[in-house]
């Protein structure tokens, strides 16, 4: 009963800081609307996860929240990283060539993958979700619990990722109309310029 408990609270918290509007989780739901590499990032996204998560459970997380400086280094970049992708995103939205109706713009895997790596690894707040917070709150389980607790939160970032990349391609009768993808790029750029400014005045703030 105490695996099942430490399971279903890692999987509770995992979730809770997953489903969210974010530049990772916009990403991956484009990505699934065009159906373009979709079993790739999901894969990568979730993989990323259980790997940082499992970090943290295992003791990084007290290490990563010592080191301001490695924790500014990775919010400007992030900060950089989103502007420009916002940017980009506006771009689409005001650019009639780039969506047309049903086959909407892709880009080739290597630079899908490039890009899916950098909205994971360049946002300091994955390593505050994960690393941190998940493995800071595992402290509270021991032995199997704690591996119960960070597998849970393992299931809940799979079952997400997957489930919005795959669930996406249902909304693809609303996305048939150009009209759909210029708000949906438009509200993607507002986001990301709305994390990039907050992470570079979270970096100013700390400088």
């Amino acid at each position: 009963m105490n695996l099942i408990s430490a399971g279903f609270s890692g999987f509770a918290l995992g979730g809770s800081l997953i489903v969210a509007i974010g530049a990772q989780n916009a990403f991956i739901l484009r990505q699934g609307l065009i159906r373009s590499h979709v079993f790739v990032l999901c894969l990568i996204c979730a993989a990323s996860d259980a790997l940082l998560i499992a970090a943290g459970v295992g003791g990084l997380g007290t290490i990563v929240s010592q080191s301001p400086l490695l924790i500014s280094v990775v919010t400007l970049g992030g900060a950089l990283f989103l502007a420009t992708y916002s940017a980009m995103a506006f771009r689409r939205a005001v650019k009639p060539g780039a969506m047309v109706a049903g086959a909407p713009e892709g880009m080739a895997l290597k630079a899908a993958v490039m890009t899916c790596l950098a909205f994971t690894f360049l946002n300091p707040h994955v390593y505050l979700d994960t690393v941190v917070l998940l493995g800071s709150l595992s402290a509270a389980y021991q032995g199997p619990e704690r591996v119960a607790y960070g597998a849970g939160a393992v299931i809940a970032s799979f079952a997400w990722f997957f489930g919005l990349g795959y669930g996406a391609r249902y909304l693809a009768p609303l996305f048939a109309r150009p009209a759909a993808w210029r708000v949906l790029d438009g509200l993607i750029g507002v986001v990301m310029g709305l994390l990039a400014l907050g992470l570079l005045i979270s970096f100013l703030r700390g400088a």
